[in-house]
């Protein structure tokens, strides 16, 4: 898969974090994945459609998403529930939003739809499409998550 592709995504999850959330994260290496398991566990998915069609996935660790949560309500949250799923549905929206933003500066255009989370230990991502599952690991000072990149072409 192009960087050209997966370079606005990792871009958009930094200024994100940063922005709503106060946190320094730091991408690792990309990697091909091989399997479904989540790397995590809560994960928001979205679909998206145009020059190709694909899916992006952010899965947290549970450590990493409470302290996130943490920061963008200022109060602190100390279990997974439906605030800190709806607060992952919309850390997605705004980290593909602003990737598809990105993506449309250098010609390719990209709409997003409605972001899917699940949550639980041991869950599935099962991406929409058969093409390379490109995963980028990120490391915060209270834990870890990955976001996928998953397009047909």
């Amino acid at each position: 898969m192009d960087a050209l592709i997966i370079n606005p995504f990792i871009v958009a999850t930094k200024n994100v974090l940063s922005t709503m959330a106060f946190i320094d994260s730091k991408p690792g290496k990309p990697f091909l994945k091989k399997d479904n398991a989540a790397r995590g566990d809560v994960t928001g998915i979205i679909g998206i459609t145009g020059d190709a069609n694909g899916t992006i996935a952010v899965t947290f660790e549970e450590l990493s998403i409470l302290k996130i949560v943490s920061n963008m309500f200022g109060e602190e949250m100390t279990e997974l529930n439906n605030e800190i799923a709806d607060a992952v549905g919309e850390l997605t929206n705004m980290i593909s939003g602003q990737a598809r933003k990105e993506l449309a500066e250098v010609g390719k255009v990209f709409e997003g739809a409605i972001p899917s989370v699940v949550m639980g230990k041991d869950h599935s991502i099962i991406h929409i499409t058969n093409g390379p599952k490109v995963a980028i690991p990120f490391g915060t000072e209270a834990g870890n998550f990955t976001i996928e990149v998953c397009f047909d072409r």
